[in-house]
């Protein structure tokens, strides 16, 4: 039964951040993101939905990202697209395509960027965070220490 599946990460697998949760961090996807809860970093992902109920507080970037919650911060796209009950506190930047929805709530600058400058490589889920600082421990081996800032990695 479970010997039957290959031990992969699917590019299309979907991660929900439910109404329940809320996150303080970056967060790094090679996958979808649906937000429905709060977070306050960063989030990088390939697709990323803010839903009604979703919050986000910090910079998100992505190839596709749709916005029908509340975003504060910049957003950096290949497509993006604000509702009609999206609102957004801050710059866009789009490479291909920008649709608002009528009853879209958009302060910020908006700018069509040429190329597409996304962050996301294929294995950025399995290189070091550049926080990631190691130390010699007293016995000779290294002890790697992260910061209160440590990535999520979905």
């Amino acid at each position: 039964m479970f010997g039957d599946k290959k031990n992969k990460i699917k590019d299309s697998e979907r991660s929900l951040i439910s109404e329940t949760v809320s996150i303080e961090g970056t967060i790094n996807s090679s996958g979808a993101i649906d937000v429905a809860g709060l977070i306050k970093g960063p989030v990088i992902s390939k697709e990323i939905v803010i839903r009604e109920t979703g919050s986000i507080t910090g910079s998100i970037e992505g190839d596709r990202v749709e916005i029908h919650g509340h975003m504060d911060g910049k957003i950096s796209g290949d497509d993006v697209i604000v509702g009609s009950t999206g609102t957004v506190k801050g710059d866009i930047e789009f490479g291909n395509n920008l649709r608002t929805e009528n009853g879209a709530d958009i302060d910020g600058y908006i700018k069509k960027t040429h190329g597409s400058k996304s962050k996301l490589k294929p294995d950025f889920l399995f290189s070091k965070s550049p926080k990631e600082e190691k130390r010699p421990k007293e016995n000779g081996g290294s002890e790697a220490n992260l910061n209160k800032d440590s990535e999520v990695i979905a």
